[in-house]
């Protein structure tokens, strides 16, 4: 089960990296970057089995992979992560782009005006950040509490 420092990472990764569309039917979040950066795509892979890693590929003398989110997986966990953690204020390109991608396939927000589409509750529990069980302090309310709870807890 991901951390919070799992999420906050792949938040990071996504407000640096990230691509908020779709592809004209469905929502997806993309991620892609140069295949030195393998070992993070395998992270994901990993920590977020619900994505899927595309490539490598190579073209146009670049050498790339590919982590995208959709379906499900992008409805039922990464758009409640990214409610609940991508501000105006942390980054407002990415932010924009997001709340666009979410008009443009409501679906992808668990909208109930879409037939066959459950709704996404906002007191459900996919909405709260994972907790480890050896994590004591209560969830933080912003990145800069986390970043807190995290310099607190790290060892020197």
């Amino acid at each position: 089960m991901p951390t919070q420092f799992d999420h906050g990472f792949l938040v990071g990764l996504l407000v640096g990296e990230g691509h908020f569309g779709g592809d004209g039917r469905q929502a997806q979040v993309t991620l892609r970057m140069h295949v030195r950066h393998e070992a993070i795509f395998r992270w994901l892979e990993q920590t977020f089995p619900g994505g899927r890693l595309y490539g490598p590929y190579h073209h146009g003398g670049r050498d790339y992979l590919q982590w995208m989110a959709r379906g499900t997986f992008l409805r039922d966990e990464l758009v409640p992560l990214l409610d609940r953690w991508l501000s105006p204020d942390l980054d407002r390109h990415s932010f924009d782009r997001f709340q666009l991608m979410k008009a443009r396939y409501p679906q992808a927000a668990g909208d109930p005006a879409v037939p066959g589409e459950p709704a996404v509750r906002a007191d459900s529990p996919a909405d709260s950040p994972a907790v480890s069980p050896a994590t004591p302090a209560p969830a933080p309310d912003t990145f800069a509490d986390l970043f807190t709870q995290l310099r607190e807890a790290w060892p020197s």
